[in-house]
């Protein structure tokens, strides 16, 4: 009886590529596919690959400008991609990239008009510049059972639409999607860090959710900086700390923080010129330089438990005209409200001791100050340019005004002062309005009843004796 010995086919160790009518168009058994191999051959539809594992790699421009190329399957064995190697292949409607594949070229699917499914194997380690530009994705997916997204991941990669990132994912590298063009990203809850940068310039991201895991406790510095289109954050209860710069040059309108922040830090949401108002949770003990500077804030309400605002922290703040200051608040910032040109008033609670050097300076639409019971000290330039104060009240516990506080508090005519002469340096009282009238309260003997009086840098001062 014979028997009949079934063998696989031999290996196929030459690759081919076919235009529509089946005619071959270029071959090379060399293994690996050489860079520019049937570049600008725009009759190709078709490729078959050698399969006897000799193809690891895919050279620079091998298939540039092959725009009837509406499919391809890479083999298994190829380890790396060049640049340009599909680009401007512009029938191409998806690509899924093998998991053996280390890296992607710049460039490697630009211009692909058609690509809109994209997945990306788990051997990936880096996606050159631009190397999704201009295609059209609508999903481009990262395949289950990786757990790590490296440093520079898809720096500035040209990806488009929606970011999937699968929960077997738990860190998220620097840079990793540094200027990209994905619209929408959900973190999934399995991701423990987000590295600095990783999402920074993302200029079309308009929807995101973070991981509410109890080990994502924090949003590293310039995270989601320059997300322009992001309309709304939330920050999940499990979020402890945001580093800076975070969310500055975003596009938020709305901030809803959950339970665990304590601190906003150095320039967190500056610049978003879009966030009209926000609610600063009650647990907040500490506002950063630069914190809110830039915002359209109209409003703002400091919690209770703030014992300080940072320097610059809202400067800038053109809208803002209401600061409701709570009972905690020890200190202001240099520069804390410069040139919060709508501010029509600020009163300090009794805990505030020194309003600090420039704090409220151009501040053009201020017109009432009241200043609390614990203040001691007026630091120079503190009101400088405020042109729409017209009086003010110096109370007994003020010790010291510095130089040129009201300088060019052009309207600025009437001072009631409970303090010494001696507390005013020496032209602590420039460019305000002349004459200037100075009613003293005080018993000191500093003060002269009179008229046309030079005091402290304002050569025309009438001083009325008013016990």
């Amino acid at each position: 009886m014979a028997f009949i010995v079934k063998r696989d086919p031999p290996p196929i160790t030459t690759s081919r590529a076919f235009n529509s009518s089946g005619v071959q168009v270029g071959s090379t058994n060399t293994g690996n596919i050489p860079n520019s191999w049937v570049a600008n051959e725009d009759t190709i539809t078709s490729v078959t690959f050698a399969n006897d594992n000799s193809v690891t790699s895919i050279g620079s421009n091998a298939f540039f400008y092959c725009t009837s190329l509406a499919t391809i399957t890479i083999p298994n064995s190829v380890t790396s991609i060049g640049s340009s190697a599909f680009d401007y292949c512009t029938s191409l409607t998806s690509i899924t990239i093998p998991n053996n594949v280390t890296s992607i070229g710049s460039y490697a699917f630009d211009d692909c008009a058609s690509l809109t499914t994209v997945t990306i194997g788990t051997g990936v380690t880096s996606i050159g510049q631009y190397a999704f530009r201009f295609a059209p994705i609508s999903q481009f997916i990262l395949s289950s059972g990786r757990t790590q997204i490296p440093i520079s991941f898809a720096y500035s990669s040209g990806i488009n639409g929606e970011l999937v990132i699968p929960n077997s994912v738990t860190s998220i590298g620097q840079s990793a999607f540094f200027q990209n063009n994905f619209t929408s990203v959900t973190i999934p809850n399995s991701v423990t860090s987000i590295g600095v940068s990783a999402f920074q310039d993302c200029s079309n991201l308009t929807t995101l959710t973070l991981p509410t895991n109890v080990s994502f406790t924090s949003i590293a510095s310039y995270a989601f900086y320059g997300c322009i289109s992001l309309p709304s954050i939330t920050i999940p209860n499990n979020v402890t700390s945001i580093g800076t710069y975070a969310f500055s040059n975003c596009g938020i309108t709305t901030i809803n923080f959950g339970s665990g922040v304590t601190s906003i830090p150095l320039a967190a949401f500056r610049n978003c010129t879009s966030l009209a108002s926000v609610t600063i949770p009650s647990i907040v003990t500490s506002l950063g330089d630069y914190a809110f500077s830039g915002t359209g804030l109209t409003s703002i309400t400091i919690p209770n438990n703030v014992t300080s605002i940072g320097d610059y922290a809202f400067y800038y703040c053109t809208s803002l005209t209401t600061i409701t200051f709570g009972t905690g608040l020890t200190s202001t910032g240099s520069y804390a409200f410069r040139n919060c040109t709508s501010l029509a008033s600020v009163t300090f609670p009794s805990n505030v001791t020194n309003i600090s050097f420039q704090s409220f300076r151009a501040c053009t639409n201020l017109s009432t100050v009241t200043i609390g019971s614990g203040v001691t000290s007026i630091e120079n330039e503190a009101f400088q340019n405020c042109t729409s104060l017209a009086s003010i009240t110096i109370p007994n516990n003020v010790t010291s005004v510095a130089d040129y506080a009201f300088q060019g508090c052009t309207n600025l005519s009437t001072v009631l002062c409970y303090v010494a002469q001696s507390v005013f340096s020496n032209v602590a009282l420039t460019g305000t309005a002349s004459p200037l009238t100075i009613r003293a309260r005080s018993t000191d003997a500093s003060w002269t009843a009179g008229t046309g009086l030079s005091i402290k840098g304002n050569t025309n001062v009438t001083v009325i004796k008013n016990l």
